[in-house]
C-alpha cells in the first residue's frame, strides 16, 4: 500500500522536475541594487551619510539614471568608509552601472562593507562566492557570509543558508537545519523559504510529516509569489498534497494559512 508520505514525495518531484527548475536556488546578485533605502528605514548609526549633500546629489543622480554622477558623488563617502554606499558601489560596479562592469571590483567594495556588519552586503558578497564571480568559487565562504547576515535576521541569507544545509555545500549536509533556517525566513514571509518549508513538511524531512503545515506553507507561497512559473508550481505542489489529505486537514490548513502573520 503507498503511503502517503511515498505518494507526495513522487507528485512533488515530478512537479518539480515537469517544470525543469527548483526552488532551492538562491537569487541574483545583482537584481535588487535599484530601490535605495530610505533613511526612516535605516539604523541610526547608517543616517549621518543621508544627510551629505554629496550623497543626496548622488541620489537624485541614480534616480534619474545619471549612474556616472551618482558614482562620482558616492566613491569619495564609500572611501570614507560609509558602509550603505560601499555596498551600493558594489552593485554598481556589479552591474555595470556608471562604470564598466567589474565583478572584482563589485566583491572589493562588497566586502567593506560586510566587514562592517552590513547585512545587505554580506548576502550579496555571499552570493558572488557562491557563483565565483570576482572571486574564487567558495561555498564555505558562501555559507560563512550567508551566516553572518542571517543572524542578523536577513531572510533571503537564512533561506539561502538553508538551501546549503540542504544540499550539503560548503557545509554538512543537515536537514533539520535547513528546515531552522527556512523557517526563519518564512516566518517573515519569504515566498521561497515557505515553499522549501511546506516540501519539508510534506515529505518529513528534517522535520516530522505534517501535511497541514505542508498544506498551509505552501499556500502561503503561492499567494505571495508573482504569477509564473513559480507560482505555478507552488500551487501544484499544494494541490498534490491536498489529494492526500482529508477534507477535515484541508479545512485546518486553510485556517492557518488564512491566520498567519508575518513575524516582524
Amino acid at each position: 500500500m503507498t503511503t502517503p508520505k511515498a505518494k507526495f514525495a513522487g507528485l512533488a518531484l515530478i512537479a518539480v522536475l515537469y517544470a525543469g527548475i527548483t526552488l532551492g536556488l538562491t537569487a541574483p546578485a545583482w537584481g535588487h541594487e535599484d530601490k535605495l533605502a530610505h533613511p526612516n528605514q535605516l539604523d541610526e548609526h547608517l543616517r549621518e551619510v543621508f544627510l551629505d549633500k554629496s550623497y543626496e546629489r548622488g541620489e537624485a543622480a541614480f534616480v534619474r539614471g545619471d549612474y556616472e554622477t551618482a558614482l562620482r558623488e558616492w566613491r569619495p563617502l564609500a572611501e570614507q568608509g560609509y558602509a550603505y554606499v560601499q555596498y551600493a558601489l558594489g552593485l554598481m560596479y556589479g552591474k555595470g552601472r556608471g562604470v564598466s562592469q567589474d565583478y572584482a571590483e563589485a566583491a572589493n567594495w562588497l566586502r567593506k562593507a560586510a566587514e562592517q556588519g552590513y547585512a545587505s552586503a554580506q548576502f550579496s558578497l555571499g552570493l558572488m562566492y557562491e557563483n565565483g564571480e570576482g572571486v574564487t568559487q567558495d561555498y564555505a565562504r558562501a555559507v560563512g557570509w550567508w551566516r553572518k547576515a542571517a543572524e542578523q535576521g536577513y531572510a533571503q541569507a537564512q533561506y539561502s543558508l538553508g538551501v546549503m544545509y540542504g544540499k550539503g555545500q560548503g557545509i554538512p549536509q543537515d536537514y533539520a537545519k535547513a528546515v531552522k533556517w527556512y523557517r526563519k525566513a518564512a516566518e517573515q514571509g519569504y515566498a521561497q523559504a515557505q515553499y522549501n518549508l511546506g516540501l519539508a513538511y510534506g515529505l518529513g524531512q528534517g522535520v516530522p510529516q505534517d501535511l497541514a503545515q505542508a498544506h498551509m506553507w505552501l499556500n502561503l507561497a503561492a499567494s505571495r509569489f508573482p504569477y509564473g512559473v513559480k507560482r505555478d508550481i507552488s500551487v501544484k505542489s499544494r494541490d498534490d498534497v491536498a489529494k492526500v489529505m482529508t477534507p477535515a486537514q484541508i479545512s485546518e490548513a486553510q485556517k492557518l494559512a488564512r491566520e498567519w502573520k508575518p513575524k516582524k
